[in-house]
């Protein structure tokens, strides 16, 4: 089977989601995932499962979505975390955009499919996070979801920098001042296997917003 597109999953003790996860890998896709120093046997079952794992010894999301794009050989690299909350099955709707070359780098924005799945703490931080980034590049996005695409060797020689929470928006400036095609398209949002390690608390989400300002700060 040929590898259109590699699938990057930081994990950080995501043993009850990963074997779910992986299971909803589509044909085309390989999954690697990026154990980020997980306690439970994660490593384990991903590798059990037939995916590639990586290690990534220094702890951040950042460090582990880095690491897994640099261990990807498939031309088209997504991103998407471990812990059950989007739909592998979906994969297409992130990266068709860029394997038909109408897209450079897609966003899944997420779209809850019940009450409670995305915390209001972490709903108002995005939204006032993207409302700054419309108005600095007039970029439509309306989410900074950890589900997206984009090609290999652009993505590579963007040279990202940051190793904790800022990466995604890092991310999203680099790829906006290099001239990329940037879009966004729905994904279903589901409720996550245990409790995050980031958005599903108060003291993750201050975490990430300070992060993605001081992040804001270097782009001014």
């Amino acid at each position: 089977m040929s590898i259109r597109t590699d699938v990057v999953l930081p994990c950080l003790d995501e043993a009850s989601a990963l074997p779910g996860v992986l299971a909803s890998l589509p044909d085309g896709a390989r999954a690697i995932v990026v154990d980020n120093g997980s306690t439970d046997g994660s490593a384990a079952i991903a590798r059990r499962a037939g995916a590639l794992v990586v290690d990534a010894e220094q702890r951040g999301y950042g460090a582990a979505v880095h690491a897994g794009l640099l261990a990807a050989t498939a031309p088209v690299v997504a991103f998407c975390d471990a812990d059950g909350s989007f739909d592998l099955g979906q994969l297409d709707r992130v990266a068709e955009p860029v394997h038909r070359g109408e897209q450079d780098l897609v966003f899944g924005r997420r779209r809850p499919v019940s009450a409670g799945v995305w915390p209001v703490h972490a709903r108002i931080a995005n939204t006032v996070l993207l409302s700054t980034v419309r108005r600095r590049t007039g970029l439509p996005l309306r989410d900074l979801g950890p589900f997206r695409a984009g090609r290999r060797e652009q993505l590579i020689a963007l040279g990202l920098e940051d190793r904790r929470s800022g990466y995604p928006l890092e991310l999203l400036l680099r790829a906006w001042s290099a001239g990329l095609r940037i879009a966004e398209v729905e994904v279903d949002y589901h409720p996550r296997s245990g409790r995050s390690k980031v958005t599903g608390t108060v003291r993750g989400t201050v975490t990430a917003v300070t992060d993605m300002r001081r992040m804001l700060r270097r782009f001014a």
